[in-house]
């Protein structure tokens, strides 16, 4: 089972820490655990919880307790439901991984930016 931490998870989310521990302590069903060191260390279900978290609060424009009462739904709704979830969680970190490439602007001195 894959384990990701809390800088990993910020990095992938594009979050700072503080924001990502509001988020955890919002969300009873996000339930990371701790190393032997006292580190969080994230599951791959608590990852698609905040992906899909991310997309409801900042797409959607849901507020925090329509997006967890949104989640709570579609957790309970079965496993349809769930995978709709999770392919709109994906769908959601795929484009704003897309957006992040197509919005950084090229190095100076990098022979790609030079155009004839």
């Amino acid at each position: 089972m894959a384990l990701y931490t809390s800088a990993e998870v910020e990095k992938l989310l594009g979050v700072k820490s503080s924001l990502l521990r509001y988020w955890v302590d919002a969300m009873p069903l996000i339930q990371p655990r701790k190393d032997h060191f006292g580190k969080k260390l994230y599951s791959v279900r608590d990852l698609h919880l905040l992906i899909r978290l991310k997309y409801l609060l900042y797409t959607r424009r849901l507020t925090l307790e329509g997006a967890r009462a949104q989640i709570e739904n579609e957790l309970s709704c079965g496993e349809a439901q769930d995978l709709r979830a999770e392919v709109a969680a994906l769908r959601s970190a795929l484009l704003d991984s897309w957006r992040s490439i197509h919005t950084q602007e090229p190095a100076r001195g990098d022979p790609e930016s030079n155009t004839l």
